[in-house]
């Protein structure tokens, strides 16, 4: 088990692996989602996490962090990959599934911010703590977002009605 600047290392590595994954399932998922408003939000996720991940592994540095995949950063990684190789033919259904996972990605990455915040504070780094609490509400809003738009694509599923594609 992990502790003291181990510990936070490895939240920094896994941190960052989990950044990576969702850097490239939003960027991947963005060029085949049925929906213009999908492929849009997106793409918004990709320039986001991409902008968070610079940042992760610039403040990783500090501990020794390289974004090694452990136990939960693997797991989600692998389960990107293969929902992602699924959603590749633009299916709507298999789509639908990628985007759950890259979403359960930010929500895993917004809880994660969250104790690095604390963990900030702990050691007295204010700017440490700043930096997690805004990567913290940033990664909220790209999921709540991104949330919604997975609601909109479960109808047109639902619905079986034929998505109005973006060229």
């Amino acid at each position: 088990m992990h502790t003291g600047q181990e510990f936070i290392r490895h939240e920094f590595d896994e941190a960052i692996a989990v950044q990576q994954s969702i850097v490239d399932g939003a960027g991947e998922l963005a060029q085949v989602h049925p929906l213009p408003d999908g492929k849009k939000q997106l793409q918004a996720v990709a320039r986001d996490a991409e902008r968070w991940l610079k940042r992760l592994k610039k403040r990783g540095q500090q501990f020794g962090a390289t974004g090694e995949k452990e136990d939960v950063a693997g797991a989600i990684d692998k389960l990107a990959k293969k929902t992602l190789k699924s959603a590749r033919g633009g299916e709507p259904s298999e789509v639908y599934e990628a985007q759950a996972v890259i979403l359960n990605a930010l929500r895993k990455q917004q809880d994660s911010a969250g104790a690095v915040v604390k963990i900030a504070r702990s050691l007295k780094d204010k700017q440490m703590a700043d930096e997690a609490s805004e990567m913290q509400k940033a990664t909220k809003s790209s999921a709540d977002d991104l949330s919604k738009d997975l609601a909109k694509l479960a109808v047109v599923i639902a619905k079986d009605e034929a998505p109005v594609s973006a060229a």
